[in-house]
C-alpha cells in the first residue's frame, strides 16, 4: 500500500490580544505598503522558537511591553494559493509590564474593545475577536476552495 506525504508547508505566526480591566485592548495601526489597519501586534515564529517565546518576543519588539500569563484562544488559519498553509496562534493576556512605544511596524494605542468592534474590519478581526473573548470558537478557517476566502468559525 502506498504511503501518502502529509508533511505540508506551513508559516507560522501568532498574534495577541492585550487588554486591561477597563475594557481596553492594545492595537497596533499597520503602516504596509499592502496593508493598512488596526490589528492586535503579533508577528513570525522563528525557525526552532517556542510558540510562547515568539509571543513575548513580538510583543516586546512591536511594542515595548513584556507580556506573560499567556492563553492559547484558538487559531486563524488558510491555505494559500502555492498550496502552503498559514497558521496564526492567537493568545490574549492581561499580564505586561514596561512601557508602550509604538515601532517600524505601526502605531500602538489604547483603544476600548467596544471601539475596536464598531471599525470595518480588516483581516477578519470582526471574528479573531469571538475567538479570543468568547469560548465559543477555537478556529477562524479562511475556505478558499469557491475562489474568494470565506471566513469561518468552528
Amino acid at each position: 500500500m502506498e504511503q501518502m506525504n502529509r508533511n505540508t508547508p506551513v508559516e507560522l505566526t501568532n498574534m495577541c490580544m492585550i487588554y486591561d480591566d477597563q475594557g481596553n485592548v492594545l492595537v497596533e495601526e499597520k503602516v504596509g505598503k499592502d496593508y493598512k489597519g488596526i490589528v492586535f501586534p503579533g508577528g513570525h515564529i522563528e525557525n526552532g522558537e517556542p510558540i510562547v517565546d515568539s509571543v513575548i518576543r513580538e510583543i516586546y519588539e512591536e511594542t515595548g511591553l513584556t507580556v506573560s500569563n499567556l492563553e492559547l484562544c484558538g487559531v486563524k488559519d488558510w491555505v494559500k494559493e502555492d498550496g502552503n498553509r498559514y497558521i496564526v496562534f492567537l493568545y490574549r493576556t492581561n499580564t505586561y509590564s514596561g512601557t508602550i512605544q509604538s515601532s517600524s511596524e505601526g502605531n500602538i494605542f489604547w483603544m476600548s474593545l467596544e471601539e475596536l468592534q464598531a471599525r470595518e474590519p480588516f483581516w477578519h478581526m470582526d471574528k479573531m475577536i469571538e475567538i479570543f473573548c468568547h469560548k465559543n470558537y477555537s478556529e477562524l478557517f479562511l475556505d478558499g476552495s469557491h475562489g474568494n476566502r470565506v471566513p469561518i468559525l468552528k
